[in-house]
């Protein structure tokens, strides 16, 4: 193996690398359990997605074997934008949508980090706390000087933005040069020696290393673990109706486990090493399931997924509902459901408006999509007719309209 320390080995084998700046001297500290590491997050949304998983799940992997995590919000660097990836400038947020977003993201930490006072309890700060109270002139002086435009231009961030004729915001331009801030003093401020992020993430994270040298830091380490996508090369964690939020208020625990369960057969190994507590040797047993035996590890990597998101009662009764719903043939009162009002459904609820109010589908185009492919049920009946309206005559002996996209997406439409 690689790696000696329990962190590094672990990460390895769950398949989490992607770069690390120096394996041998951060292999040393771990194996020494001297390793405090930080993953920013902006607050750019009141729920982060899917996509954040990863670098929590390196978070907690780091805690469990004895370093200390660092969870920083990104108070102050949402008011700036991180430009990576992206083809235009961020939305502007208010100080107050800022705040707000940052209250509504602290709980996802809880389920996967302990935070207290002892050694390797994890911690959560706001960098807000030092780059609101920098002075521009000083901050020129003091950091912007240890800066080369002539390499900032050569990060992708930057790079990728001009090869495509996308503007680039001076206010964007700026974003390496307080995330490298941010590195220095939370390695000043709790020793803070290892900065951890997605591979689109690796430059600016190298200039935290080098402002580091520069303003007299401890040495400095990189690791990222790489950007997903599924087996078929889609991005993961977007469906059609738009991101897989974790927050329960922003998608369902229901439809969290329903999308683990409709994980693409490929990935289902993969999966489960970066998204689950399960040893390795019973990932290996699922993994190696084949033909429709495949159903059950996708099952299990579902409910793992929902009970360390949203708890073991959530993730079991969404395997429960799952099972009536799909082995039974029952309409599952625990089904995800959407309350309309009585007169409106007297008046008549439009079919792909009931799909959009569903999260199914993202917009009524996306809708009507669906209607010609054969992919939208109204109480298990496939909709041909896009203009089709929902009326009282629809409720089923239970009371309520089921509403379904494919084999697993299903809902139910209530009066009230």
């Amino acid at each position: 193996m690689r790696f000696k320390s329990e962190f590094l080995h672990t990460l390895e084998q769950r398949g989490f690398i992607h770069q690390c700046s120096d394996d041998e001297g951060l292999d040393a500290l771990a194996r020494k359990q001297e390793i405090v590491a930080y993953v920013g997050y902006d607050c750019t949304a009141p729920s982060l997605h899917v996509g954040h998983l990863l670098s929590i799940m390196m978070l907690h992997w780091l805690q469990e074997t004895g370093n200390k995590p660092i969870a920083l919000m990104g108070g102050g660097t949402t008011r700036v934008g991180d430009p990576s990836g992206r083809d235009e400038t961020r939305k502007i947020l208010t100080i107050d949508e800022i705040d707000a977003n940052k209250d509504s993201i602290k709980g996802t930490f809880q389920r996967f980090l302990k935070f207290g006072s002892a050694t390797d309890d994890a911690v959560m700060v706001d960098n807000a706390e030092w780059l609101t109270s920098l002075n521009y002139i000083e901050m020129l002086r003091e950091i912007g000087r240890h800066f080369s435009i002539n390499r900032m231009l050569t990060m992708d961030s930057v790079r990728m933005r001009l090869e495509r004729e996308q503007e680039l915001s001076f206010i964007e331009f700026n974003y390496m040069i307080l995330q490298s801030y941010d590195y220095v003093e939370l390695a000043r401020r709790y020793g803070c020696n290892l900065q951890m992020g997605g591979s689109d993430q690796w430059g600016n994270i190298v200039n935290g290393i080098d402002l580091g040298r520069r303003m007299g830091t401890q040495q400095l380490y990189a690791l990222t673990c790489p950007l997903l996508t599924t087996a078929s090369g889609a991005k993961m964690g977007k469906t059609a109706a738009g991101a897989v939020w974790l927050n329960a208020d922003m998608l369902s625990p229901w439809d969290y486990w329903q999308y683990w369960r409709n994980t693409e057969d490929a990935d289902v190994g993969r999966f489960l090493k970066l998204f689950t507590l399960l040893p390795m040797a019973e990932i290996d047993k699922l993994a190696a399931l084949a033909g429709s035996e495949i159903n059950e590890a996708k099952k299990v990597l579902a409910t793992e997924a929902t009970a360390l998101m949203h708890g073991r009662e959530a993730a079991d009764q969404a395997q429960e509902t799952a099972r009536r719903t799909f082995e039974e043939g029952v309409t599952a009162d625990s089904l995800p459901t959407i309350e309309v009002s009585r007169a409106d459904l007297e008046i008549g609820i439009g079919v792909l408006s009931a799909n959009v109010q569903a999260g199914f589908v993202s917009s009524t185009s996306e809708a009507r999509r669906q209607v010609k492919g054969g992919g939208l049920k109204v109480n298990d009946v496939v909709v041909t007719d896009e203009k089709m309206q929902l009326t009282p005559a629809d409720l089923n002996q239970d009371g309520v309209i089921k509403l379904s996209m494919g084999k697993k997406r299903h809902a139910l439409l209530k009066a009230v």
